[in-house]
């Protein structure tokens, strides 16, 4: 059984210039909150909007979502998928005897079926290429041999989990083998993506290590094959925002905030988020008492972080963030802070939340780290500071506590500016072009 989500009829026209006309996207969709999350939302109304004539975002059922530990968006703040869109969520296959896989099953058998089914020319794209991309090769293979040869083009996109959590920790504890069959399934598609050059430089360090130990060669061919594609924004919901102003005041002061009146942090909530350092660092800085920290997102250190405030009546928490309070959010703090840091489970691989903060235009500048790849986000057009360290962090802030409004605006302003590049309709086309003209080879 599959759930399924129906957003409206699509358009007939097939865009000629990406030469496909249907895209199937394999992704942890809404409503988790995650950067990709949304980038799965951004390139689906991309490729309608370039004239593809179907889209499917394939995902997982919304009550498995809900028993799961990730973070998720209450249900009724997450806007419906545009027109042509279609959210199928595959139910498992098998029952209580199969110990695993029965999601991952269901899934690749679903992606056979819209193989199968869809008319024209398919890519098919999964986010996380752990547990995705296996699902997808899986029923590509399948395919293949129903159609005697017939294949569609398909692209794989590496985001920082897949590297420092699952091959990374495969690495480290002597598993090359592990390593060795996500690197092996990373290169089986078309095209291989990373979200950045510092995840491409861990993914052929990985690879480098993997090879010592197995007499393998897989560093040489990432380093060939590999290309990065910066996660799809959508650029035009920040320059031309959905909210008026009056709407914007609204949202704020329904939780007691005013533009320009707050430091914000906006993501999830995780050690290697750097929310605890955030805490200390403004109790000891001279915005402390003169304007709240709001601390927005879900996620498994919420608890602990909330003990740290220690019910401090200048640190608020919110968990129910939508869309489009999000936009309000980042569009009217002070200063965005994303402390991120480095931690065995995860490094920051790009930094989505810090580009969308750059581009809401507000008059807050970033305040982040160098962690990873945050850099090729910020283009540093923001307020750096060393990464887990809390004084330098209070400097920064304290220098905030200091800038004429004049200054502020001129560096939010460069950011925007330089978020521009991460517009979906660019990074969609990029991604199609390529692996369209390599599976026709």
């Amino acid at each position: 059984m599959v759930s399924r989500e129906r957003t409206g009829p699509a358009d007939d026209a097939i865009g000629d210039g990406l030469g496909i006309e249907n895209l199937i996207i394999l992704s942890r969709a809404d409503p988790i909150i995650c950067g990709h999350s949304t980038e799965t939302r951004n390139l689906a109304d991309a490729a309608i909007g370039s004239g593809v004539a179907r889209v499917h975002v394939v995902s997982y059922p919304l009550d498995v979502l809900e028993e799961s530990e990730l973070p998720l968006k209450p249900r009724e703040s997450v806007a419906a998928y545009g027109p042509g869109i279609e959210v199928d969520r595959p139910a498992p296959v098998g029952d209580y005897k199969l110990l695993d896989g029965r999601l991952g099953y269901g899934i690749s058998g679903h992606l056979v079926d819209l193989l199968v089914r869809l008319p024209g020319r398919t890519a098919v794209m999964n986010l996380y290429i752990v547990p995705h991309g296996q699902m997808v090769m899986q029923a590509v293979e399948t395919y293949r041999h129903l159609t005697g040869g017939k294949s569609p083009a398909t692209i794989a996109e590496a985001v920082g989990s897949d590297i420092t959590n699952v091959v990374g920790n495969a690495v480290a504890t002597g598993r090359y083998g592990a390593a060795a069959i996500v690197l092996q399934n990373y290169l089986a598609h078309d095209l291989p993506v990373a979200v950045s050059h510092f995840t491409l430089e861990l993914i052929v360090a990985a690879g480098q290590r993997v090879d010592e130990r197995l007499g393998t060669c897989f560093a040489k061919e990432l380093a060939e094959r590999v290309r990065v594609s910066y996660p799809a924004i959508d650029t035009a919901a920040y320059l031309q925002p959905a909210l008026t102003e009056s709407e914007l005041t609204d949202r704020l002061a329904r939780r007691g905030l005013a533009r320009d009146g707050y430091v914000l942090f906006l993501s999830r909530l995780t050690k290697a988020k750097g929310v605890d350092d955030l805490i200390q660092a403004y109790r000891a800085s001279a915005v402390y008492g003169r304007l709240p920290l709001a601390i927005c997102g879900t996620g498994p250190a919420e608890s602990a972080l909330r003990q740290i405030a220690g019910g401090d009546q200048s640190i608020l928490f919110f968990n129910d963030v939508g869309d489009l309070d999000k936009l309000a959010l980042m569009a009217g703090c002070h200063a965005y802070c994303l402390p991120s840091k480095p931690q065995p489970e995860f490094t920051e691989t790009f930094g989505i939340a810090v580009a969308e903060a750059m581009l809401s235009g507000g008059i807050g500048p970033v305040i982040t780290t160098r962690t990873g790849g945050i850099p090729e986000a910020t283009g540093d057009h923001c307020l750096y500071h060393r990464a887990g360290d809390v004084p330098d962090l209070t400097a920064r802030l304290n220098e905030l506590a200091g800038m004429s409004t004049a200054a502020r605006v001129a560096i939010s302003q460069r950011a925007r500016d330089y978020c521009l590049r991460f517009d979906r309709a660019t990074i969609l086309a990029n991604l199609l072009g390529p692996a369209c003209l390599r599976a026709a080879a």
